[in-house]
């Protein structure tokens, strides 16, 4: 006789409710990664230049930056009502300033700035400089 088959049902996810976390801005040449965490560092929402609309070169500049800044705090504070944040931003790229006072102006209260920036104590050698 043939067995019957359980069929799961699938589960909503739920919503968490946060009110303080961290905002990591990855500000690269090319591109700009926003991520908003909670306190222990689980990734609540996230957005880039190339989510916000940007393609190619557009993706490196600071206003491609403060969309990725301006979506992700959107969705912070609709999904999982987050009102305070602490910044750290990594990177060399021209949106680290932008991206920053969009969160600002989006709603948010910067509790703290932090740059992360990993910087050698005369680790390996650098690349030979570009001739143009």
């Amino acid at each position: 006789m043939a067995k019957k088959t359980q069929i799961k049902k699938k589960t909503k996810k739920k919503k968490r409710k946060v009110s303080k976390g961290i905002v990591y801005i990855k500000s690269t040449f090319n591109n700009t990664v926003v991520s908003v965490t909670d306190m222990e560092g689980n990734v609540l929402t996230w957005a880039s230049a190339g989510t916000s609309g940007m393609k190619g070169s557009k993706k490196g500049t600071a206003y491609a930056g403060g969309l990725a800044a301006e979506q992700a705090a959107a969705k912070a504070i609709k999904e999982n009502g987050l009102r305070e944040v602490d910044v750290k931003i990594k990177g060399p790229g021209s949106s680290r300033e932008t991206a920053v006072r969009i969160l600002e102006t989006s709603g948010l209260k910067i509790n703290s700035l932090q740059d992360i920036t990993p910087v050698p104590h005369n680790g390996c050698r650098s690349p030979r400089p570009r001739r143009v």
